[in-house]
């Protein structure tokens, strides 16, 4: 059985154009023409022409595919052994960009402000995968999780930079507040943590006081996070964390 151009161009999802440069440059060429002179490609054209778009999508230029394909020395399995490890290899430098995606995606739905070091490696020393195995533990699975992957995945660059404003407005009046010793139980300090609550609500997922309540102990109990919230100014995690649960209280009592 033999195909025309069109029908392999339909099949490959490449134009008809790109079937003829390649015939032309020596590349895929048809093992048949009819009587009026058209392409006609085998299955074994078809087999060449897969070898070619799986090398040509890892990146390999055409000049070298074709080197490649016409070596007498090397069977289709070998070709397909070696993009099977060029793709391995791919996948794991993806799933490691991933994992960093998502850390920093955390970062921002946490309020935790990463260093330039810990852009490029995540929360210090620390062995990413642990850390992807952690968050899945914490949030991974639950519909505020998912909830905020599916937001945040829409934000734009100005989003983003809108959010951060935000949260550097409030962590610069909290931080006066507890350097003016207001303590944590007070209207004005649970205000601000319910401001807390609304701006995580609003960005990223709906936070119940129970849940609010878990953050502050976590901003206190996880080194990283009471790092954040203490540059903030000397005991602002730790009032915070009261902070939230004084208002916590308060609403529950409504």
């Amino acid at each position: 059985m033999s195909y025309s151009v069109g029908q392999v161009a339909g099949f490959a999802g490449v134009t008809v154009r790109t079937l003829h440069h390649y015939d032309e440059i020596g590349l895929l060429v048809p093992s048949e023409r009819n009587h009026a002179g058209h392409r006609r490609y085998s299955e074994q054209d078809l087999d060449r022409l897969q070898q070619v778009l799986f090398y040509r999508e890892l990146g390999f230029p055409l000049d070298e595919v074709q080197t490649l394909l016409d070596d007498p020395q090397t069977d289709p399995r070998a070709h397909l052994k070696r993009q099977h490890d060029v793709l391995v290899a791919r996948i794991e430098r993806l799933q490691k960009m991933a994992d960093a995606v998502e850390h920093a995606m955390e970062a921002q739905k946490m309020g935790i402000q990463l260093t330039p070091e810990e852009r490029f490696e995540v929360f210090g020393d620390k062995d990413p995968e642990q850390y992807a195995e952690e968050a899945e533990q914490r949030w991974g699975g639950t519909e505020a999780y998912a909830e905020s992957q599916r937001r945040a995945a829409t934000y734009s660059k100005a989003d983003w930079a809108r959010m951060k404003e935000e949260v550097d407005d409030w962590g610069t009046r909290y931080a006066a507040l507890v350097a003016a010793g207001t303590e944590p139980a007070s209207d004005e300090a649970m205000d601000m943590a319910e401001e807390h609550r609304l701006h995580v609500t609003r960005w990223f997922f709906e936070v119940p006081y129970e849940m609010h309540i878990c953050f502050g102990d976590m901003y206190v109990a996880d080194e990283r996070f009471k790092a954040y919230y203490d540059s903030m100014g000397e005991g602002v995690a730790e009032h915070l964390r009261d902070a939230i649960r004084a208002n916590a209280a308060r609403h529950q009592e409504a």
